[in-house]
């Protein structure tokens, strides 16, 4: 089996199907599926299930995809090592990040130290940037609170208050804070389940034997702010992302006792590829302020 095919096989699997794949790797499709035909006839193995236009990964397939992605990963490692000399001169860098906020931070802090490394981001919420580190989609991820499986390397980097915001006719609006009783009676706006600020709050409010009074769910940030502007709700947000707005007022939480905090992760087993440890490396010493008090 040559790397040539495994890249095919995860190509397919990634792309659901051989035109795209085959697109996406600039040959032919004849060509992609005799590479995947190759590997099955070598080993008497089936990697997909054909259904028409329609390809699935086989149980089999699905077993192998994480470790063909790390192979892949580990052979990238090898050329950067053979090409530089050991000094990251050159290569590309994925970070996964729940919001655009720390990652910038980040990015800039690891772009003084190593300037032709590319850099690409892929924001979504916690569970989406921990999935995309198991699918080896993403390199680093940048996360609102630590994970327990063990699996992850996680390294704490910053802590912020989360904060509600109101219209600017709300009566909140002319309050410096309230109390996470009196948020709880409010009609309020929610991201989706994964939102690690969500979880948060709805732990905070079951210490205090509270229930959040959630009005509608919202798949992102900007529908939220927007929403929240035309008297929808109340909505929260990490203090250090929320964005000013003239129809917006933002509102503290008594006591600040809602938080997330900021942890950059990997998957353990990659902790020590070179081109993640320089991540890692070059953020230590610009750790995000805590929250004003």
């Amino acid at each position: 089996m040559t790397l040539t095919q495994i890249r095919a096989f995860i190509m397919v699997a990634q792309h659901g199907g051989f035109t795209a794949a085959a697109r996406a790797l600039g040959m032919s499709h004849t060509t992609l599926n005799s590479q995947i035909q190759m590997i099955e006839r070598e080993h008497g193995a089936e990697l997909f299930h054909r259904r028409g236009r329609r390809v699935e990964l086989s149980a089999l397939g699905a077993e192998m995809l994480p470790l063909a992605r790390r192979m892949v990963s580990l052979e990238a490692d090898m050329r950067l090592m053979l090409d530089d000399s050991g000094a990251l001169r050159r290569g590309a860098l994925k970070v996964g990040a729940v919001g655009p906020y720390h990652v910038t931070e980040m990015i800039e802090a690891y772009h003084a130290v190593y300037p032709k490394i590319n850099l690409s981001v892929r924001l979504g919420n916690s569970e989406v940037v921990l999935d995309e580190l198991d699918k080896y989609v993403c390199d680093v991820g940048v996360v609102a609170s630590p994970h327990p499986e063990d699996r992850y390397y996680m390294q704490p980097y910053a802590r912020y208050p989360v904060i509600a915001f109101v219209q600017i006719d709300h009566p909140f609006a002319r309050r410096g804070s309230i109390s996470l009783a009196e948020l709880s009676s409010q009609p309020m706006l929610m991201r989706e389940s994964g939102s690690t600020t969500r979880k948060a709050l709805e732990d905070a409010l079951s210490t205090q034997d509270l229930h959040a009074n959630v009005a509608m769910e919202i798949g992102s940030r900007e529908a939220l702010r927007e929403a929240v502007a035309r008297g929808l709700g109340v909505g929260t947000v990490s203090q250090s992302e929320y964005v000013p707005d003239p129809r917006l007022r933002p509102v503290r939480i008594e006591g600040d006792v809602v938080s997330t905090h900021i942890h950059v992760c990997c998957l353990r087993e990659r902790r020590e590829s070179r081109l993640i440890a320089s991540f890692f490396d070059a953020i230590a010493g610009r750790k995000g302020p805590p929250p004003d008090r």
